[in-house]
């Protein structure tokens, strides 16, 4: 039923009415001399900039820049989350041995960890990648724990009872029942990577997007700011709509 609401011209003009409407508005203000440059650019104004950004080039490095430092961190907290939360979930010794150094490093936001990245890995790319490493993971972590704690224990024991070998209750039984939470935290932990690339890119980067952000604050460029915003939300939303896409099609059963 969800899917087919999801078609038709009235399902498309319906998702663009708010984003017409904000347009309208910003228009509006502009018009009425509401707006400030140094506060608010107007849609011409940020056209132009953007415009100038992709014809100088500046547009493509700093969005490409960005995607890889995003994909490389979030790739490597996948990687670590489902092999530490498979562990956690199947052994319990293995779950009280890790969970006081996890629940106590888990509050702690990305940015936070800044310094210390700074410190341990310079300025360079692997800073930023250990802060995006730090923002995925957790989520990432917790709904893959979640999701197998959530799977019916008569499995379990029907496994044990059959004595069906670990690999082949992983493969058969843990890893489809706990498929839909590991998704919603894959989800949950990309939108966490674009978080905290921007942060790290906001210290010491000359490229990216963060670096956009931070290069526009510091040349009261509101312009250039609200450009470098406008990017994290839509490639995060085109990476977002790439994940759901893929739950449609790994996740037949739902």
């Amino acid at each position: 039923m969800e899917e087919k609401n999801k078609k038709g011209i009235g399902y498309l003009l319906l998702y663009i009415t708010l984003p017409v409407i904000i347009l309208i508005v910003w228009e509006g203000f502009n018009q009425a001399g509401e707006l400030k440059p140094y506060t608010m650019p107007s849609l011409a104004k940020l056209f132009e900039t953007t415009v100038e950004y992709a014809n100088n080039g500046q547009l493509f490095e700093n969005i490409s820049v960005s995607v890889l430092l995003v994909l490389e961190g979030f790739f490597l907290a996948l990687a670590t989350a489902l092999i530490i939360g498979m562990l956690v979930s199947l052994f319990p010794k293995f779950d009280i041995f890790t969970d006081l150094v996890i629940q106590i490093l888990k509050p702690i936001p990305p940015i936070a960890w800044i310094p210390l990245a700074i410190l341990w890995f310079g300025i360079g790319q692997e800073s930023k990648i250990f802060i995006i490493f730090i923002g995925a993971v957790f989520p990432i972590f917790l709904n893959t724990v979640d999701g197998v704690k959530t799977i019916d224990k008569k499995y379990f024991e029907l496994a044990k009872v059959y004595e069906i070998p670990r690999s082949q209750l992983i493969k058969n039984i843990v890893i489809p029942g706990a498929l839909p939470s590991i998704m919603t935290g894959i989800r949950v932990g990309l939108g966490n990577a674009w978080v905290s690339v921007v942060a790290a890119e906001m210290i010491g980067a000359t490229k990216g997007v963060g670096y956009m952000l931070s290069n526009g604050r510091s040349l009261s460029r509101p312009d250039i700011v609200i450009l470098g915003m406008l990017l994290v939300g839509i490639f995060g939303k085109i990476m977002d709509d790439i994940l759901k896409f893929l739950r449609r099609k790994v996740i037949t059963w739902l």
